[in-house]
């Protein structure tokens, strides 16, 4: 990446940042491109000049080639159906609905997933199903203690690619998926934390794979623009189901049995803002423009966290908060997690610096992003050790 134009690049994001701010937020929510705002002024034109013939005309054609562009971020092949929603839990939940909701269901997952996916089979544990949860507390063998979990019996297997707490890159997902195939399992890996900054490995079992992310962070696609990608074989019936989900029916004569769309189409709900999928369009434009694909990417961002890890090393501030993300760069994704118990104090005390981090729980996040210097990872470290100083 050494003719990547840091400078040309941060250009194209006048709007977001501003002088005196620093955004090491780049793990939640990456600023947008100004040509995402020109993206949102075009669904309007387009909602003005079609009406309601926006959908077919303007509207699907665009999340067509944003389709094509997820998938090629992802690894996966070109042809694999997507569906689309306002939210990866809209989605995961139109999956699950494909199964008995209650007792003799039995999903199998970890206790470090993000807070949608863990509340909701927590919900669906107080429902009467049996949610068994591998701890995940030693992250080494996570994947072979998930693999010894499996029974034939067990509807579906749930886990992160990388963990949201910790930026830990779980490792031997390839096996796993292996062994969920032979027993016949299918299984939902959820790559938000892996989407554009973390090369995805799945292996050659994919046939039983669903694949959920969406584009809020690390790829400045906003809000409203999630995805899940299908098995090749997949002819589930989601029992949570909307009438997009089987578009072209609407000016057919019902019939008895409810019916499903094409590919991704049949996890589809019901009327959506499109107005993300022109943001994802552009952002997606963007990277391509700087040919930042995702190893390029992944190159940028392995850079980035080691130069906040010396940093954070150089100012003693790994002393008084310890370090939870793995410093081996095969197994960190793209942030850094330090524990203290003051972590949102801190938080608070570096915003009103106008330096942009998060926490959750007793976890401290610093994410970098493409678009930020040397000088701000510097100067954000900078600020975090002197906070740690005052609480």
């Amino acid at each position: 990446m050494n003719n990547f134009d840091v400078t040309a690049f941060r250009r194209g994001y006048s709007a977001f940042l501003r002088p005196g701010r620093v955004l090491l937020t780049g793990h939640s929510h990456q600023a947008w491109p100004d040509a995402a705002r020109a993206a949102q002024e075009r669904y309007f034109d387009d909602a003005a000049r079609f009406v309601d013939e926006k959908w077919e005309l303007a509207v699907f054609p665009v999340l067509e080639r944003v389709r094509r562009g997820i998938l090629a971020r992802l690894g996966l092949p070109p042809d694999d159906a997507v569906a689309f929603g306002k939210s990866t839990h809209e989605l995961v939940f139109r999956l699950l609905s494909c199964f008995p909701l209650g007792q003799g269901t039995r999903v199998v997952s970890t206790t470090s997933e993000f807070h949608s996916l863990h509340r909701q089979l927590a919900r669906l544990a107080e429902a009467g199903a049996d949610v068994h949860l591998v701890d995940a507390r030693a992250r080494e063998g996570l994947a072979e203690r998930l693999a010894r979990a499996l029974t034939p019996q067990t509807h579906l297997l749930a886990l992160s690619a990388v963990l949201f707490e910790d930026s830990h890159v779980v490792a031997g997902l390839p096996g796993l998926l292996a062994r969920a195939r032979e027993l016949g399992v299918p299984v939902l890996v959820d790559a938000y934390h892996a989407f554009n900054v973390v090369p995805l490995d799945l292996g050659p079992a994919l046939d039983h794979v669903y694949v959920t992310a969406g584009g809020y962070k690390y790829a400045q696609f906003g809000e409203g623009l999630c995805f899940m990608r299908l098995p090749p074989a997949a002819a589930v019936r989601p029992l949570y189901t909307g009438w997009f989900a089987d578009f072209d029916a609407l000016g057919r004569e019902r019939v008895a049995t409810v019916g499903y769309g094409e590919g991704g189409a049949r996890f589809h709900g019901a009327t959506f803002d499109g107005s993300a999928a022109y943001r994802a369009e552009a952002a997606l434009a963007n990277f391509d423009a700087f040919h930042l694909d995702v190893p390029a990417l992944r190159a940028l961002s392995l850079r980035m966290t080691q130069r906040l890890l010396d940093r954070l090393r150089a100012r003693g501030v790994l002393d008084r908060a310890p370090l939870q993300t793995p410093q081996e760069a095969q197994r960190r994704g793209g942030f850094i997690s330090l524990r203290t118990p003051r972590a949102g104090e801190v938080e608070l005390r570096l915003r009103q610096r106008g330096v942009w981090v998060d926490h959750r729980g007793d976890l401290l996040r610093l994410g970098p992003a493409p678009y930020l210097l040397d000088d701000e990872l510097d100067a954000g470290v900078d600020a975090l050790a002197e906070e740690l100083d005052r609480v």
